[in-house]
């Protein structure tokens, strides 16, 4: 479908401030919900381009009829009349009972597009053919509507993008579903508001420098330590200048088979005496938002190593550990900072 008729269909035709703060308003009035049932109360039908040229034609279809008393005239205008209500009665239940469901979408990192994944499921003993998913208020080109047929009495479901605005806790915008089916000259479509929220983690940092060292524990001797092997017990992120028999290459050859260039070395202070801090005070950048950018890198970098590691925030803390849990718990508080 082109772009522009897209933009009309998802209200993003530049009509201007006036017609935006109605549609806020609208859209205000209508309640969260993650499940919607299409009913007559909120399903909208108007004619599209197409439906309004068809209705200029019959009109002159018409009026050259009853001018020249064509009979064959009046067949074809009255033929193609009915053809047209009848396409407005099935457009408008080819959505009408048709049932929306929203999943809570997954946490996303500032500048993705968040995928809201919508299950459409029908009671009805027929298919239903050509319903779009969008985004009302985004330019189509980066969240182009989604379309697929409903099976009869079944579901199928659907994955809308939604490019997010930045980091932080936001409530979904609201979504649009609609058909054109079956001979486009009618327009049939709904306004759903869903009530989930989607948690948007800062952007990492595409080159962040290495980890910072660890600190010494309370009480702790920072002395090195080796195993019965030989080997040293601690492993950080590869620094310039060490040496290649301190590279752990089974950790290299993990990472290189992922498509990653991560190395690791082994460290010389054990981390039964060293802990790793992520600090805000500390990271060396900028603004709030380039240390949070840095700080996310780095918790992706020590949870792929499997490091301990710990965060400070201002006024948070949060104590060493590893693990998916704690990864997204120090990403929330870093989305929420």
């Amino acid at each position: 479908m082109p772009e522009a008729r897209q933009s009309r269909f998802l209200g993003t035709s530049g009509w201007g401030h006036p017609r935006a703060r109605l549609q806020a308003w609208w859209h205000n009035r209508l309640p969260r919900r993650d499940t919607l049932t299409l009913t007559q109360r909120n399903v909208y039908i108007l004619p599209t381009r197409a439906g309004w040229m068809l209705a200029l034609t019959l009109i002159l279809l018409l009026v050259a009829s009853i001018n020249y008393q064509l009979n064959l005239g009046y067949l074809l205008t009255f033929l193609l009349a009915g053809c047209a209500v009848v396409g407005m009665h099935v457009c408008h239940g080819n959505l009408r009972g048709t049932t929306l469901h929203l999943n809570p979408p997954e946490p996303v990192h500032a500048g993705q597009a968040a995928a809201l994944d919508i299950r459409l499921s029908s009671e009805r003993r027929r298919v239903r053919y050509g319903i779009g998913m969008g985004v009302i208020g985004v330019d189509p080109a980066h969240a182009p509507l989604a379309w697929t047929d409903v099976p009869a009495q079944g579901s199928t479901t659907l994955q809308v993008s939604w490019p997010v605005p930045g980091r932080g806790l936001h409530a979904l915008p609201a979504l649009t579903a609609l058909t054109l089916f079956p001979l486009g000259t009618f327009r049939v479509w709904t306004v759903w508001r869903p009530a989930s929220t989607v948690l948007v983690y800062p952007e990492p940092e595409s080159q962040p420098p290495p980890l910072p060292p660890g600190e010494p524990q309370p009480g702790r001797s920072g002395s090195a330590r080796v195993q019965s092997t030989g080997e040293f017990d601690g492993v950080r992120a590869y620094r310039r200048g060490d040496p290649i028999k301190a590279v752990v290459w089974k950790k290299a050859a993990q990472a290189f088979a992922g498509g990653r260039d991560e190395l690791v070395s082994r460290d010389a202070l054990s981390t039964q005496h060293q802990q790793l801090w992520l600090d805000h005070a500390q990271c060396g950048a900028g603004d709030l938002e380039a240390r949070l950018s840095r700080l996310t890198a780095w918790v992706l970098m020590a949870d792929r190593l499997g490091l301990d590691y710990g965060l400070r925030l201002p006024g948070r803390e949060i104590a060493p550990d590893q693990g998916a849990v704690h990864r997204a718990r120090c990403l929330e508080a870093m989305a929420v900072v």
